[in-house]
């Protein structure tokens, strides 16, 4: 039995990737017939309740890529929330009341009483609150024990019930099932991310599981339970010390946007910080859910080996069971004006980091297009500008440009980061950075590099498009960003039509020092 399911994902993977290989248009000089031919494969239709489906056949195998794009990240979260998103991420693969409990009504009760014992806990490590005052009996009166300890020996006591509970709580779970249906059923590829503007649920399946994923997919989110909670904060909190706390570069990027983005919800970490991950509750995750994980925030995107007809009969016997409900107030993204160069230095245990963050505006801008071929002219390789200036010279172990950092619905930065080479400093990799920033502001790009980079960004495009993954994640993320997912097929033509005198106007009012924030990250001495 193990045997024939590893030759069946073998087989699956075979088949994603022979999905994936470039068509003929990969070696014609014009790719817009086959964007053409692409584009009229595609279709969509909205649910009573505001729920979008876009869906592009693709029948060259028996595989459909699914991605369901929720139009919430990071960015929307509560000051002093920060976090919910990505914890809701995580909670989203723990089941359902029916998936991943061998006993729902005999679990709840268990669930509930974690909840309470956690806001107990909360009240009694603050008694400052009002509400914590009655946590710790006897504590103001005559001859008692010292409130300290009283507030301590309660702690204790709570927390023994606390694990108590959590064992009740974990024996009815079952581990991991929604994946495992999943994989059992021939899935690939699940997975979910979570950014500042986006929360993203993906899997491929066999085109005969169609309602499989109909099923599944809605009940996850019709009915989610959101057990384990605990011990994914736990989980999470891990995963923080790992990319931030412990990560030298990872916790200069986080105080980096503090300083660059100041009062903006871009400048809040994605993972969210300790002290707010530790305080959040389940009820918060709840409260995070029920207001943005609504129909009108939901884009699902399909392609593959599918019927549109016969995927909108299973939507409408599936997600029309999805209410319809008032809309969520719009993020207000208010940025404070820039007028100088900001800078942040850090010292720790570390090689030597230079970061600059450029002040630069959203995907929606007439200019998007423009600022993706200055990236890639900066970074875009071995024969990109900066890559020949420090890294060939020896100044820089490695550089990279990041346009849309860290976000792209709204104005964000231009990320560009250098780990130095040995012998080298931050000083010496500022100075070709900006002798690279002045050529661009005043001396035209060639035709020809101009050329080799459209061709670049082109071929990436197409590369992404070329897979049903890449195109289950692109149609939403156009759709839900710029208002159309027809805006992905009209990218490309956005892109052939930069000229050099964009790329010098754009890069002239780019990079300016009122736009400009500084990073060193420095070794300690």
């Amino acid at each position: 039995m193990r045997y024939t399911r590893l030759a069946c994902f073998f087989l699956l993977f075979i088949l994603l990737l022979t999905s994936a290989v470039p068509p003929s248009w990969a070696y014609e000089s014009s790719s817009q017939p086959y964007i053409d031919r692409v584009e009229s494969r595609t279709t969509e239709f909205t649910l009573d309740n505001g729920m979008k489906f876009i869906v592009m056949e693709r029948h060259q195998a028996p595989i459909v890529s699914f991605m369901t794009y929720v139009n919430i990240g990071s960015a929307y979260e509560e000051p002093g929330k920060t976090g919910a998103a990505h914890f809701l991420e995580h909670l989203a693969f723990k089941g359902t009341s029916r998936i991943g409990t061998t006993n729902y009504r005999a679990e709840k009760p268990w669930l509930d009483r974690l909840d309470r014992l956690t806001e107990q806990m909360q009240a009694v490590s603050n008694p400052q609150r009002p509400e914590s005052r009655s946590a710790s009996p006897g504590s103001g009166s005559p001859g008692s024990a010292a409130p300290g300890l009283v507030q301590a020996g309660n702690m204790a006591k709570l927390q023994q019930e606390f694990e108590q509970a959590q064992a009740k709580a974990a024996g009815y779970v079952k581990q991991n099932e929604f994946g495992q249906i999943v994989e059992q059923s021939g899935g690939v590829g699940l997975n979910a991310t979570t950014s500042a503007d986006a929360t993203r649920y993906f899997y491929s399946f066999p085109s005969n599981k169609l309602e499989l994923w109909m099923s599944l997919e809605s009940e996850r989110f019709l009915d989610p339970v959101f057990r384990e909670f605990y011990e994914e904060k736990e989980v999470i909190l891990e995963e923080r010390r790992m990319r931030t706390d412990n990560s030298p570069i990872g916790k200069m990027v986080e105080q980096f946007l503090e300083v660059a983005l100041p009062d903006n919800p871009y400048g809040r970490p994605v993972i969210g910080s300790e002290a707010d991950i530790r305080s959040l509750t389940r009820q918060d995750i709840q409260r995070f859910y029920q207001s943005y994980y609504t129909p009108n925030h939901i884009v699902m995107a399909i392609v593959g080996d599918v019927n549109p007809v016969e995927v909108e009969r299973l939507a409408q016997t599936y997600f029309s069971r999805f209410k319809t409900q008032s809309p969520a107030p719009d993020l207000e993204m208010v940025t404070s004006a820039q007028t100088e160069p900001q800078e942040i230095i850090l010292r720790l245990p570390t090689e030597p980091w230079y970061l600059e963050g450029y002040r630069s505006p959203g995907i929606n801008h007439p200019d998007h297009a423009v600022y993706q071929i200055i990236s890639g002219l900066l970074t875009g390789g071995r024969t990109a500008r900066l890559y020949q200036a420090l890294v060939e010279k020896n100044l820089a172990l490695t550089v990279e440009a990041s346009d849309g950092f860290p976000g792209d619905r709204y104005p964000n930065l231009m990320l560009i980061y250098a780990l130095t080479a040995p012998g080298s400093s931050v000083e010496q990799v500022a100075t070709a950075l900006d002798a690279e920033m002045t050529r661009l502001k005043t001396t035209p790009v060639s035709a020809e590099e101009l050329d080799r980079i459209k061709t670049q960004a082109r071929a990436g495009l197409l590369q992404t498009l070329a897979s049903n993954e890449g195109m289950a994640s692109l149609l939403p993320e156009y759709e839900a960003k710029t208002g159309s997912w027809r805006n992905l097929y009209g990218q490309l033509k956005a892109i052939e039509a930069v000229t050099a005198e964009d790329v010098q106007r754009v890069a002239q009012d780019l990079f300016q020092p009122k736009n400009l924030t500084v990073g060193k990250l420095l070794p300690i001495n």
